[in-house]
């Protein structure tokens, strides 16, 4: 029984958890937002095997003065598409030519009026992952004591915890959707991007939400549970307590002796007397 107590909590701990990761997982990352920019192609100059450049070829006039160059590339062909993706710290774009990243702060990317809400942003991001991070060791020691602890207290506490944390998330999400799409249309132009959409650690980060909800209920669940077993334990011990004394009162007009004198043919007197007398047994005394 205690082994299956036992389990019960840790699975209580399981979403806890899990959105805890998911949260430390997206906030370090950097592929909230996933796209591709169209950028021109540089030329190749004396480097005529290296891909994603304009190809040309030298000619000269005939007084020999003037040189030209023949670009071959036309339209679309003179483009080539750079995938990048961001996140709350920075702005990463791969370079031509090699399999490294160009980075920058995606803080120097923004608008400046939208700076403040994207510190906002990551505050409020800051304050979920604390919030579930005491939520898990709230219930972490649930686990792994089993006894000594006010567990009352500590379900209403991990309920709001995880409440809060799951609502911080909410909003910080919502507000980083709204400063990143601002950005794509208000940034600068070596910046924007010509398709995005949202990445693995967006996906992540609103799976961290959820299980914060999941986790509130669970505990909300539990706490109703065992207010509602305290309490009939409690009705229970009260009905135990007085079942002993459940037993009537006499009435006050059956505490009286009354009697009743009858002549008898020996002389003597029969008097009647009633207090609390069996049915069974007489109800009268005979007195000489």
């Amino acid at each position: 029984m205690d082994q299956w107590a036992r389990q019960q909590r840790a699975l209580a701990l399981l979403p806890v958890c899990l959105a805890l990761t998911f949260s430390l997982t997206a906030v370090s990352s950097s592929y909230w937002c996933e796209g591709t920019r169209r950028v021109a192609k540089p030329l190749c100059q004396d480097r005529p095997g290296v891909l994603h450049c304009i190809h040309y070829s030298r000619g000269s006039s005939d007084n020999g003065t003037q040189a030209v160059q023949y670009i071959w590339e036309m339209g679309d062909d003179k483009f080539v598409q750079r995938r990048f993706h961001v996140g709350l710290w920075q702005s990463c774009e791969e370079t031509l030519g090699s399999t490294g990243e160009n980075c920058r702060s995606f803080q120097s990317v923004i608008p400046a009026e939208e700076q403040g809400v994207l510190w906002l942003s990551i505050g409020a991001e800051v304050l979920n992952i604390l919030l579930t991070l005491t939520s898990a060791v709230l219930l972490g020691s649930r686990v792994r004591h089993h006894s000594g602890f006010h567990w009352l207290k500590v379900d209403a506490s991990v309920a709001i915890l995880t409440v809060l944390a799951g609502l911080l998330a909410m909003v910080a999400h919502m507000m980083y959707t709204t400063i990143f799409q601002i950005t794509v249309n208000l940034g600068p132009e070596d910046w924007k991007p010509q398709t995005w959409d949202y990445g693995w650690s967006y996906c992540l980060a609103w799976g961290s939400f959820a299980l914060c909800m999941v986790a509130s209920v669970m505990a909300t669940s539990r706490y109703t549970a065992a207010r509602r077993d305290l309490a009939e334990k409690k009705s229970g011990q009260k009905g135990s307590r007085h079942s002993p004394q459940d037993f009537q009162k006499p009435k006050a007009s059956e505490s009286v002796w009354e009697t009743e004198a009858a002549p008898s043919p020996a002389g003597c007197a029969l008097i009647g007397v009633s207090k609390h007398l069996p049915p069974e047994a007489a109800g009268k005394v005979s007195m000489c």
